[in-house]
């Protein structure tokens, strides 16, 4: 008999697959009395990170879309959310509130961290013990959003770990799954098979549009991008040039039209399908901006062995790399490397990628949640005010 996938239900309808109580800061400054609740509060997730100051235009913009969405990631089922004004405090809230789960806001201003902790404890508390009793359903396997990104990439990564992803997604599209995938920089010089697959002229020329813009700008800063891109990770492994990076990048998106072009954090409208995500490269950065745009499971192939984590996404970690699923095995979620010694085939590798899904949305921790890699980092646009 085929196991159910199960999830938690929400009330606009989305469906997540873990049930975090986040205790969520607005600004940097924040970030201690948000902590502070999270120590006391048994099962409570503090989220802080390094920026919410003196932000503005499109990167407040961007800071706001990621605030929200990461409250909004059905993964989540409540939110405390707390910062030193009442104003941004309040829109983040209310952002998040249009989802139906149950908010609370708290500004610190005219009240300090304690007389805040002390307010925001309460509601933590009663959160919990609602999500507590919080059941997992049956649901439907096209209720999943899932994303993608790849890191410390080398040759094994092109060869195993990417091609499995790839199978899996042409799979998870045919059953009705969202799917998205970014790193607009890593797709240098095979930019052009990904324009190629997009479903209309006009998403064509909105993607070219998005990568020339983000590439042009590296070019603008007169940089010597050799260790960054590619990493001292992917040189060590093999990928001298960012070209070799790119067509791995591309594999593990599979062979289906794209749909929608997506900004950054920006979540799908066009119903089910494969998405591309202007997004940084960044393993911390890039995860965090698809969790705010709602994806709720990533798949991360890697060939020397990342450790990227996220908290409130499931990371599965797929690696072809012998030496790595030895060395770092505690990272590793799906050993394919029977791929490169020929005692596996690419449907084998995709089923044992899929059956790793389906035990992570059903409830199985993935080693980087079992390891506490909780990385969450905003991206900026440009300097502060």
């Amino acid at each position: 008999m085929t196991q159910p996938w199960l999830g938690y239900q929400q009330e606009n309808g989305h469906v997540g697959i873990r049930n975090h109580v986040v205790i969520l800061p607005i600004d940097d400054i924040s970030n201690a009395t948000c902590e502070g609740v999270a120590r006391l509060i048994s099962g409570t997730l503090a989220l802080p990170h390094s920026y919410g100051r003196l932000q503005y235009g499109e990167d407040l913009a961007l800071h706001f879309h990621t605030m929200i969405g990461t409250g909004a990631n059905p993964n989540v089922a409540a939110a405390v959310v707390i910062g030193i004004e009442e104003n941004w405090t309040k829109r983040i809230a209310d952002g998040i509130a249009t989802t139906g789960k149950p908010i609370a806001a708290f500004s610190i201003e005219g009240y300090g961290d304690l007389e805040t902790i002390r307010r925001a404890l309460w509601k933590a508390k009663e959160f919990v013990q609602w999500a507590s009793e919080l059941q997992r359903e049956p649901i439907d396997i096209s209720d999943l959003v899932v994303s993608l990104k790849c890191g410390e990439s080398d040759t094994t990564t092109g060869l195993g770990s990417c091609p499995t992803v790839g199978v899996v997604v042409d799979q998870l599209i045919n059953a009705g799954v969202t799917v998205f995938f970014g790193e607009t920089s890593k797709l240098t010089d095979g930019e052009h098979l990904i324009a190629e697959r997009m479903a209309t002229p006009e998403l064509h020329d909105a993607f070219m549009q998005t990568y020339t813009d983000y590439v042009s700008f590296i070019e603008q800063q007169d940089a010597d991008l050799l260790g960054s891109q590619p990493t001292q990770g992917h040189i060590v492994g093999g990928l001298s040039m960012i070209e070799e990076k790119a067509l791995g990048n591309i594999e593990k998106t599979g062979t289906k039209p794209v749909i929608g072009v997506l900004k950054p954090a920006e979540m799908p409208q066009n119903g089910p399908g494969l998405y591309f995500m202007d997004s940084s490269s960044a393993a911390a950065e890039c995860v965090s901006l698809m969790a705010a745009g709602g994806a709720v499971m990533h798949f991360f192939p890697t060939g020397q062995g990342n450790i990227i984590g996220n908290p409130i996404e499931p990371v599965v970690k797929i690696s072809a790399n012998p030496n790595t699923v030895r060395s770092m095995s505690e990272h590793i979620d799906v050993n394919v490397s029977g791929l490169l010694s020929r005692t596996i085939k690419l449907p084998e590798a995709g089923e044992q990628l899929r059956e790793c899904l389906r035990r992570t949305v059903n409830g199985h921790l993935t080693a980087a949640e079992a390891l506490g890699h909780r990385e969450f980092v905003m991206t900026k646009l440009y300097p502060s005010a």
